[in-house]
């Protein structure tokens, strides 16, 4: 009786050290939830893992970005940037909202749900601590339970010893240890070596099975709680998918144990959990168990998936916009032939100058000025304000009014020694794939080129890209390009409107202001530096004269 007794305090004892320490865990967790509201995450992120729902239901797709365009734009780095959000779902769902611009209802369906968390705090955080129990690196995993069918891997003979390997093993010890017999210790001795055989042998097989299922379960029941939360227009499709996968989260309930195994290595606790799933076999019995009931339902647990990641892509993007230092919701105007934005700036680019520009289908944009002055910069900047705005229906400016648009991009082109690829051929191949693909598509199309054709000599450089920018011009597409050449900009004649970056010497140096201004670059500042910097005079005076001349020659 006095056994009895002092186990009970101490499981008693047990009980509320955890029950303590979880409080403790809730406090810390809500407190880094509002310090890192409006704040970009400085975590590390797995993109084969965050990209691997989108490569597996969408990549096909003629609207997604790709990975040429993800390359031109940075969108690795604008990702980091935007992601803000608390579980590994939220995250896959936002790569995927990047790389596939969106319908405008959808975008405005998304932003109500923005708004809700934006202007209800403690809503938002415990949501926010809901999602966060989907933190877990194992909940990548989740999307291959509906977007895979698995097979058994077991036969008939070693699928009944799995089912049975748990009570057959602890039958054995508690023989042993009442009996006290060798015979049932070799027996507990056998089925322990066999057991660890089966556990080890098969896990590899079905890892990425079993890394998903405790979280399936968690899914499960963050749904149900966030349904308690806000009501949304998907709640009776959601509900609906929640009554139909009943059956298998009752299969799946015993396994809930493990949800917290790994998140500390040093934890004991892990490492008896793990011996007790490998004495029990645990995971392989969950496998059988599970995978016919997983095969059967893949539909409703595709569709409490997008139900969870979305509103954690909602919160993601309320935290974006409170944390730029401004933004619009943008005008997506069905048809339109204008692009015009105010004091649009760059996201990634810590105190960007903002600037304004207004284009249209019927001309093209002409942007000139060296290399640092801003014009890269800024072409890269609509590029991205446009994903942004047909994405996750935000700019980084004060305006911004255009039609849905097609993204295509020619701005990071490299030698390929390999296939014994020229610079200028690898340009070339880009511009080919603008040309014939941006005419097959019904919408519009935003074309950014940087520094067109720079992999040849002048002459061809200059002819090449003057028929290659009027026949897109011709086209109706909305085209920026970047150049050196002021000699396009004649060329061109009306087709391009012409836009300059300038910048002013001061003692050694060049000064820039980072403002687009209409007309042709005018400062020959290049020039100027080398007399600051002590150049002979006979070399400074012979470049103003041959400067002068050229200019005179292209009318510049």
């Amino acid at each position: 009786m006095f056994y009895l007794a002092v186990l009970l305090v101490l499981l008693l004892l047990v009980f509320l050290f955890f029950r303590y320490k979880n409080g403790q865990d809730l406090l810390k967790k809500k407190e880094e939830l509002l310090s890192q509201w409006g704040k970009p995450r400085d975590v590390a992120r797995n993109f084969n893992l965050i990209s691997a729902y989108h490569f597996a239901k969408y990549h096909d797709e003629n609207t997604s970005l790709s990975d040429t365009i993800a390359a031109d734009i940075d969108l690795e780095n604008l990702f980091e940037y935007a992601d803000r959000c608390n579980s590994s779902l939220g995250q896959q769902y936002l790569y995927h909202q990047l790389r596939s611009p969106q319908e405008v209802n959808a975008l405005q369906q998304l932003d109500e749900l923005s708004e809700q968390f934006g202007s209800n705090e403690d809503l938002r955080l415990a949501t926010s601590l809901v999602l966060s129990k989907l933190g877990h690196k194992n909940a990548y995993y989740i999307y291959e339970l509906f977007t895979s069918s698995y097979q058994s891997l077991y036969s008939k003979g070693l699928s009944l010893y799995v089912r049975m390997a748990g009570i057959l093993w602890i039958a054995s010890l508690v023989l042993t240890l009442v009996l006290r017999n060798q015979f049932c210790f070799l027996a507990v001795l056998g089925l322990t070596l066999f057991n660890f055989y089966i556990h080890y042998g098969n896990k590899k097989k079905i890892s990425r099975y079993v890394y998903s299922l405790p979280q399936l379960y968690t899914l499960v029941n963050s749904a149900k709680s966030l349904l308690k939360l806000s009501a949304t227009p998907k709640a009776a499709m959601v509900q609906q998918s929640l009554s139909n996968l009943k059956p298998l989260q009752s299969s799946l309930s015993y396994v809930n144990f493990q949800n917290n195994v790994d998140r500390d290595p040093t934890d004991i606790s892990a490492g008896i959990l793990e011996l007790i799933k490998t004495l029990l076999l645990i995971e392989p019995l969950m496998f059988l168990i599970s995978v016919d009931r997983i095969n059967q339902q893949r539909q409703h647990i595709e569709v409490l998936f997008n139900y969870v990641a979305e509103i954690d892509l909602a919160i993601s993007i309320q935290s974006l916009r409170e944390g730029l230092p401004y933004y619009c919701k943008p005008q997506l105007i069905a048809n339109g032939q204008e692009l015009e934005v105010l004091e649009l700036y760059h996201p990634l680019i810590e105190d960007c100058v903002p600037n304004s520009i207004k284009a249209s289908t019927t001309q093209g944009v002409l942007v000139t000025g060296s290399n640092m002055s801003g014009k890269t910069t800024f072409i890269r900047a609509i590029a991205i304000n446009t994903l942004l705005a047909q994405t996750l229906y935000t700019s980084c400016s004060h305006y911004y009014a255009a039609p849905f648009m097609q993204l295509f991009t020619s701005v990071r082109n490299n030698d390929d020694l390999e296939e014994h690829k020229s610079y200028f051929k690898a340009e070339a191949m880009a511009m080919l794939h603008i040309i014939n693909n941006s005419q097959t598509l019904q919408s519009h199309n935003l074309i950014i080129i940087d520094e067109i054709f720079k992999g040849t000599n002048t002459i061809e450089r200059v002819a090449g890209a003057k028929a290659i920018l009027s026949y897109l011009n011709a086209h109706q597409n909305f085209t920026f390009v970047s150049t050196h050449d002021l000699e396009l900009a004649e060329l061109l004649g009306e087709e391009y409107a012409v836009y300059s970056f300038e910048e002013a010497v001061s003692d050694t140096r060049l000064v820039f202001d980072y403002k687009i201004k209409p007309g042709l670059l005018k400062n020959k500042n290049a020039i100027a530096i080398l007399s600051a910097l002590g150049f002979p005079p006979e070399i400074v005076a012979n470049a103003n004269q041959i400067s002068n001349a050229l200019r005179q020659k292209y009318q510049l």
